[in-house]
């Protein structure tokens, strides 16, 4: 097999405005980014839905692979080849971890989304323009200070963090304003880019009424003294020059499948420390043009899936009808307590004791009644009795699977697991709820994500946590959703507990309010909001060839 690169360069592209056409919209309804990138019309997202929506999530993440965004691609293009006008609708990459880890984020083999190549880089500038407004407000804050402090703000209470889309551990913890006149001298952190606030107020704002009116929610610290008044953003007459800088990127990007179809990529909110889901506008944009609508979120269903739900879902009023959920034999085994050096190696016995970890996860979704199907992403390594053994545990709780090889054969390679998701569609017996009521208290609805979504006994406040959950109440935050920010690689709040994990407990260390998105923030274990490069970052095997191409970015 080439490589992903290779096979995306090796690719006859459609030229975007007949991808366009293809969802009835005319040259004059969308704004070009050269050939094969364009800007689509924000209005879409209030038109009526037409189409249904399918969820694509996994089980627990580990480096052996998983493949949720190539079955997402993979699962679209299926539906394409059976006759059916289906919209996939992803998350745009990060460039951090296009440096850092991954390589690249659209997608592998012949399920990728294109031109792969501006997808991981620069795209439309969606980044670049988050990262302008987040630093307007964060030199207006500092202005502040300078200027005489007319807000009272204090200047040990900001919360408001600088931004940049790298991994750069460095940037953690830092000292600004060192120098005569540069300021007041104090602490300050860096968060990346999908763990901005602005990014999730992007990806959950409605209109260009909802942004301003979310930018202005924005918290950025408190008063001096007792009372610890917030000190939002429309404080600083900030709204109107951030949402000038936000005005194109809040309108979704229209690409295509390497197979010609439609792809809308918009937004990207990381699944462990935000909501992980692509923007709202997207969906709705194409729900309004497809029959079908594939999307995904972030890393598992403990994470991304329960946000979706509780989150994207609720603020949306999406009606997910069914739900895939991706598993792979390799990490099944790693589950088992198999190393990842041997998983090349058939290991039945490894296989079986990672099993549950799949039941796991589709009660998870089947509680929110989404009714689910599993996809088993196949890997060239994967041996029969494997394969045979993971169908009939699944087989045995009561739901479907199918085989997938979209990374190899593109949506052919898709078909039957398409086929099973159209029956699912076709039962319409999807009940969609949330889990929980947003009335309830802060805790409570901690407890309930910690109890019912991961397995836990229970949760532990620590004394901040506590201390800044009774400020949140007290202060307009106590009827909204929780985001939990935790480790993508285990049910628990270790990375090392492994499989499904009992008689453990949740710790919450730290919880904030992200007003302008619409949820309280909580934190558990030890969770980075910026996150640092690997010894050999994926950086390292880049390099632009003479003839403009790209090389290493896969």
């Amino acid at each position: 097999m080439p490589s992903d690169i290779e096979i995306a360069q090796q690719a006859r592209m459609r030229h975007i405005r007949d991808v366009a056409a293809e969802l009835g919209l005319g040259e004059d309804d969308i704004d070009l980014y050269g050939k094969y990138k364009a800007k689509l019309p924000l209005e879409l997202a209030s038109q009526p839905a037409k189409g249904r929506l399918v969820l694509v999530t996994a089980i627990n993440p580990t480096p052996a692979g998983e493949g949720k965004s190539t079955v997402s691609v993979g699962l679209s293009q299926a539906f394409r080849r059976l006759g059916h006008n289906a919209v996939l609708c992803m998350r745009e990459p990060s460039l951090g971890p296009v440096f850092g880890v991954k390589g690249g984020a659209a997608g592998g083999g012949y399920s990728q989304v294109l031109p792969m190549d501006d997808i991981n880089l620069h795209f439309t500038g969606d980044f670049h323009a988050i990262a302008s407004a987040h630093a307007l407000l964060s030199a207006l804050v500092d202005n502040q200070f300078y200027h005489g402090n007319a807000l009272g703000l204090n200047p040990k209470a900001v919360t408001w963090p600088r931004t940049i889309d790298m991994n750069d551990r460095s940037l953690r913890s830092a000292i600004i304003g060192v120098g005569a006149g540069n300021g007041t001298m104090r602490e300050e952190r860096w968060v990346i880019i999908p763990a901005s606030e602005i990014m999730a107020i992007l990806a959950l704002a409605s209109s260009r009424e909802d942004l301003e009116r979310r930018l202005g929610e924005i918290v950025v610290g408190t008063t001096s003294g007792k009372d610890k008044t917030p000190v939002r953003a429309r404080d600083f007459k900030a709204t109107g020059a951030m949402s000038l800088l936000l005005k194109d990127a809040l309108r979704p990007n229209l690409v295509q499948t390497l197979e010609g179809g439609p792809a809308i990529l918009h937004c990207g909110p990381f699944g462990n420390i935000a909501h992980g889901c692509n923007s709202l506008v997207a969906t709705r944009a194409g729900l309004a043009l497809g029959d079908i609508v594939v999307t995904e979120a972030g890393f598992g269903s403990d994470l991304g899936a329960e946000k979706f739900f509780d989150i994207k879902c609720r603020f949306g009023e999406l009606n997910p009808e069914a739900a895939v959920l991706v598993a792979t034999v390799r990490s099944l085994k790693m589950q088992g307590g198999v190393p990842k050096t041997q998983l090349n190696e058939e290991n039945v016995a490894a296989l079986e004791r990672g099993l549950p970890h799949v039941a796991h996860h589709v009660r998870n979704v089947q509680q929110f009644g989404v009714p689910v199907v599993v996809a088993i992403n196949r890997r060239l390594s994967d041996t029969d009795a494997e394969l045979r053994m993971v169908r009939e545990y699944v087989e045995g709780l009561g739901v479907p699977v199918a085989l997938c090889d979209v990374w190899a054969e593109g949506g052919a390679g898709g078909e039957q697991l398409a086929r099973e998701v159209l029956t699912l569609l076709d039962r319409r017996t999807a009940r969609y709820a949330p889990l929980y009521d947003t009335a309830l208290p802060i805790r409570d609805k901690v407890r309930t994500v910690a109890q019912k979504v991961y397995g836990a006994d229970g949760v532990d406040f620590s004394p901040a946590a506590d201390k800044a959950i009774d400020w949140l109440e007290t202060n307009g935050m106590a009827n909204t959703p929780v985001c939990m920010a935790k480790t993508q690689y285990s049910l628990t709040d270790d990375p090392t507990k492994l499989n499904v994990p009992t008689g453990f407990r949740i710790t919450v260390n730290e919880v904030y309010g992200s007003a302008g998105a619409g949820f309280v923030v909580a934190k558990c274990g030890d969770i980075m909001t910026m996150p640092g490069l690997a010894k050999v970052p994926a950086a390292e095997g880049m390099r632009l060839r003479p003839d403009g191409t790209i090389e290493g970015l896969s």
